[in-house]
């Protein structure tokens, strides 16, 4: 009987969740050590994980002889984090989005590289039935050769998930389009089969920066504050002392492979899902909620005005968190951290939907011109497509 992979958690807030689908002592993995820097982080930890060891202490944990991590701290210390783990050798989770800045960003993915210690990144939608049901529609051809893909996401609790804490605020997330729309921005270039090259944006603060009700929440989780009883979004409570991220955001993107993109975020609308549109040469798909029994529906013939769908295919369920999502993305990690091989997520495809958002963040704070997606180096490209072959480097 194989025994156990001893895996490490950094940071026990928001993400925290995954923790159950990581700990199944007896059945291949095991939460050993968790570390967070915040008083109640640890305390959550010590009462979730009874058996894990609990501190603030990173170098802790990095000597602790676990063979996996994830790293589920704040976005703007991914980087901080997830270098120190690879250079220790430590297979590493990173849960989206990589980092905040470009820099940083390619700073994992070059230290992942160069130590040759395996990286996957946390984008769950791509284990989420309702992106993997349209990818393989569109991979079956059903629509032709894709043209253009649209996204709009409704973010119909933004003012509970992210106008309330530490995600308000630019120096931790660089902007909400990219926080919130990683996800989004990469499920667009996974369907359109390209990465973004040219980005541009316009966004406002339109609604919760006339808020007056605010708070220091410093402490408190989402689960302190949260209620669907929170409306309208101008009679919020308790917002974060200090918003200065948009609240509703649009960016437009050519991507490489000549496909048309677009992505609209708004966080005060009444409803909360995400609708992707694919056009292709031979019809289109687009999905009516995003959960377990919702639809997908495809247009292939020619109709004057609007027509019933040609097609509709009911979403997938799955137990755990996003459909299933949750689950799956960590099995698949640790399957990847003991065993190597190919994977669903992508480092590449994760730094390029950081980029594409940060750029877009930076086009809508100026006058909303183009901005050119910088390139990854080709040896980080080849290694990363090719599953982070062992390589020994000298």
């Amino acid at each position: 009987m194989e025994k156990d992979l001893k895996v490490g958690i950094v940071g026990f807030g928001l993400r925290s969740g995954l923790w159950k689908h990581a700990h199944k002592p007896g059945q291949g993995s095991e939460v050993t050590i968790v570390c967070d820097l915040s008083e109640r982080g640890r305390a959550d930890a010590a009462e979730r994980i009874p058996s894990a060891r609990v501190t603030g202490d990173l170098e802790e944990l990095l000597s602790s002889g676990i063979d996996a991590v994830l790293v589920l701290t704040p976005d703007n210390q991914h980087a901080a984090v997830a270098v120190r783990t690879l250079k220790a050798g430590i297979p590493t989770f990173c849960e989206k989005p990589l980092d905040i800045t470009i820099e940083a960003a390619d700073r994992i993915l070059t230290t992942a590289y160069e130590s040759g210690t395996r990286l996957y990144v946390g984008h769950n939608m791509r284990h989420m039935p309702v992106v993997v049901q349209m990818r393989q529609l569109i991979e079956d051809g059903r629509i032709g050769e894709v043209k253009a893909v649209w996204c709009r996401h409704f973010v119909g609790h933004g003012g509970d998930y992210y106008f309330k804490d530490w995600h308000a605020q630019r120096a931790n997330v660089t902007s909400l389009l990219l926080q919130k729309g990683a996800h989004d921005i990469d499920v667009i270039h996974w369907l359109a089969g390209g990465y973004t090259k040219r980005v541009a944006a316009v966004g406002d603060l339109a609604v919760y920066g006339n808020v007056a009700n605010r708070s220091n929440n410093a402490g408190k989780r989402m689960g302190d504050w949260f209620s669907m009883d929170n409306w309208p979004p101008t009679e919020q409570k308790d917002l974060a002392e200090v918003i200065d991220v948009e609240d509703i955001s649009m960016m437009n993107m050519v991507l490489d492979n000549g496909v048309l993109a677009s992505y609209q975020q708004c966080h005060f609308t009444p409803d909360y899902w995400r609708n992707y549109t694919v056009i292709g040469t031979k019809g289109r798909i687009e999905n009516l909620g995003d959960g377990p029994g919702e639809t997908i529906n495809i247009w292939t013939s020619r109709s004057s005005g609007y027509a019933a769908p040609d097609e509709v295919i009911a979403i997938k369920d799955g137990e755990g968190g996003h459909g299933g999502a949750d689950p799956r993305l960590i099995e698949e990690f640790l399957h990847f951290a003991s065993s190597g091989g190919a994977t669903q997520t992508s480092p590449v495809a994760a730094r390029q939907a950081v980029v594409a958002g940060i750029l877009a963040a930076e086009s809508l704070r100026g006058d909303g011109s183009a901005r050119e997606v910088p390139e990854l180096p080709a040896e980080l490209v080849e290694y990363f497509d090719a599953g982070q072959p062992a390589v020994v480097r000298h």
